[in-house]
C-alpha cells in the first residue's frame, strides 16, 4: 500500500506517519512534508523519485504528473487501464493526505489536483484533507486492515466540500485582486 503525503499543515502528521509505516505502507513525499518526516526518521519516496522530475519553478510544479495522477486516476477492476498502467510504469497510489496553503502564499494547484483525482477514485483512494481523519483512518486500518467503501465516500464528499471552498475563496481574492 501506498501514500502521498503532500501537507503544508503538519499538524498530526509525525504520528500518523509513523503508524502508517508501522503498518506496512510506503510513504510518498513532496519536499517540505519529505524533509519533516526524514528528519523524525520515517522514510519517504520523494515525488521525483516517482514521476522522474525534480520540483522546479519555486515548488510550485511537483505533484502534477501522469505518474501522480494516473497513480490515482486509474480503475484497479478495467483489464485496459491495468494494461496502460503497467505500459508506463504507474503503480497504484492508495492515499492521498493533503492540505492546501493559504492563499497569502499564493494559488495551491497540484494539491487540489491530486485530492480531486483521488476523491474522484473513492472506490480505491482514500483521500484526507483534513488532520482530524487520521485518527479515524488508522483505527479502521488496524482493526479492519482497511478503510470501508462508505467511510471513503464520505472523505471524497469532504474533498470536493474543501476544493469548493478553496475555489471560493481564491474567486473572492481575485475579485479583490488581493491575497
Amino acid at each position: 500500500m501506498r501514500v502521498l503525503i503532500s501537507v503544508y499543515d503538519k499538524t498530526g502528521i509525525l504520528d500518523f506517519a509513523k503508524e502508517l509505516t508501522h503498518l506496512g505502507w510506503e510513504i510518498i513525499a513532496s519536499g517540505g512534508t519529505s524533509n519533516v518526516l526524514n528528519k523524525s526518521k520515517i522514510k519517504t519516496t520523494p515525488v521525483k523519485n516517482i514521476n522522474g522530475f525534480p520540483e522546479i519553478f519555486d515548488g510550485r510544479l511537483k505533484t502534477i504528473s501522469p505518474k501522480i495522477e494516473g497513480a490515482l486516476l486509474f480503475d484497479r477492476e478495467n483489464a485496459k487501464h491495468l494494461k496502460e498502467a503497467k505500459k508506463f510504469g504507474i503503480l497504484p497510489i492508495d492515499m492521498v493526505v493533503c492540505n492546501f496553503y493559504p492563499l497569502k502564499k499564493g494559488i495551491d494547484v497540484g494539491g487540489p489536483a491530486m485530492v480531486r483525482a483521488g476523491a474522484k477514485n473513492y472506490k480505491y483512494v482514500t483521500v484526507l484533507v483534513t488532520p482530524g481523519d487520521y485518527q479515524k483512518v488508522l483505527k479502521f486500518l488496524k482493526e479492519k486492515k482497511e478503510i470501508p467503501l462508505s467511510f471513503r465516500l464520505k472523505l471524497a464528499q469532504k474533498t470536493f466540500e474543501k476544493t469548493a471552498e478553496y475555489d471560493r475563496k481564491i474567486s473572492q481574492s481575485l475579485k479583490s485582486e488581493r491575497f
